[in-house]
């Protein structure tokens, strides 16, 4: 008998795209709907902050399937198309248009926005999220332009690199203290920002902006940066809207179990969006990285199919600027360790490992420079056994082995 269910997929982005392609590699035979407000099939986003901008990688290396493959696997790929409402009630999705799409299992993979820059003139600055934003930096750095970042996160400095190795004078603005330092505390925060003083960019920190205009950028003091363009990398918020509309329950992104599930049981959510309950880490996590939506776009479409899955993998994220490459696995904000333990000599240009420690328990490792290791630190962390940090720091002694 043929499979007559519909599963509706809003968003398609990488976790979207993921979970069309798992449908089918798990044999659902029904019609699988793919909607997408972009008007471009689903891509990745770690290259527009790096390869694209610098030049390396050209849009083709992004998208996550060639085009021929939607039709292959006979996904209704719906781009440039906006979702306005959702009744679950009714288990209807309202295109805008007021046509209307019915579904049996629906999944919420709506992303983030980047969060504007609320300033006179903060209309004016270039944010970072899709192939089109990229496009805009790409033109705005070349030639030597003076370039203002405003934010100190990951995009923010991924740019500000990309930005510098093209030959454009780059000044970024941070309120905090250092870079990064609510991602990865004082101690890795201060190596990053070594990092790119060395390569010339002009750090304001504890500065906020007070307005954009005349080609400057007006700060909190009084200070004015001249700026050809300017970067507003200050976060980005959840998509929330169409789920909080239909009742959903929401709350830093849709809340849903450790099976992508939301408080609706035909509806799930994956990716930027999700704010999941871990069951390694024992607490609810929401997180924006690429592996996030790599793996999370597979464990929702197994789910919606009714298999017992949960999704448990650690948090991973990885950065390229100049010469530093890095990855990380595991969780650890600023006030939840007690504890950095390093193989190796911290530095710009150095290669090491560092981990976060509460307890006596590794809870993330970073390893910079130094490669082929993430799956021993991921082994370490999901252990949860108090480690010996003297063996730990030793790079004598095999990581398998601390």
């Amino acid at each position: 008998m043929a499979d007559t269910r519909t599963f509706v997929i809003v968003g398609a982005g990488l976790a979207g795209g993921k979970a069309a392609e798992t449908l089918r590699a798990e044999g659902f035979e029904g019609r699988v709907v793919l909607i997408g407000a972009e008007p471009y099939r689903p891509y990745e986003r770690p290259p527009l902050s790096k390869g694209m901008l610098l030049g390396k990688e050209g849009r083709d290396k992004a998208f996550v399937h060639e085009e021929e493959w939607y039709r292959g696997n006979d996904v209704e790929l719906l781009v440039d198309t906006e979702v306005t409402a959702l009744d679950t009630a009714g288990h209807t999705v309202e295109l805008a248009g007021a046509e209307r799409m019915a579904y049996d299992k629906l999944l919420l993979a709506t992303g983030g926005s980047p969060r504007p820059l609320e300033v006179p003139g903060g209309d004016t600055t270039l944010p970072l999220r899709t192939l089109a934003q990229s496009d805009a930096i790409d033109a705005a750095i070349r030639g030597g332009a003076r370039l203002v970042i405003v934010g100190a996160g990951w995009i923010g400095l991924e740019v500000a690199s990309a930005a510098r190795q093209r030959g454009a004078q780059v000044s970024v603005v941070e309120m905090d203290r250092l870079p990064l330092r609510r991602a990865l505390g004082d101690e890795m925060a201060t190596v990053f920002r070594d990092l790119h003083v060395q390569h010339g960019v002009d750090f304001h920190f504890g500065a906020s902006v007070e307005r954009i205009d005349g080609g400057s950028v007006v700060l909190g003091d009084g200070t004015r940066l001249p700026a050809d363009a300017v970067v507003a990398a200050v976060g980005i918020r959840p998509n929330v809207e169409l789920a909080q509309r239909a009742g959903l329950a929401v709350d830093n992104g849709i809340l849903v179990d450790a099976s992508l599930r939301s408080s609706d049981p035909d509806v799930y959510a994956a990716g930027d969006v999700a704010n999941r309950e871990h069951p390694l880490l024992g607490h609810r996590v929401r997180v924006e990285h690429w592996a996030n939506a790599l793996d999370g776009g597979p464990v929702a479409a197994r789910a919606m199919l009714g298999q017992d899955v949960a999704f448990d993998s650690l948090p991973y994220f990885f950065t390229d600027q100049y010469d530093l490459g890095m990855e990380y696995t595991g969780h650890a904000e600023a006030g939840e360790y007690d504890r950095v333990v390093y193989r190796g000599k911290p530095g710009p240009d150095s290669e090491f490992i560092a981990f976060w420690l509460r307890g006596g328990r590794v809870l993330a490792g970073m390893n910079v420079n130094v490669w082929d290791v993430v799956d021993q630190v991921r082994a370490i962390i999901r252990a949860g056994a108090d480690i010996d940090p003297d063996r730990l720091a030793d790079p004598d002694v095999p990581l398998p082995e601390v």
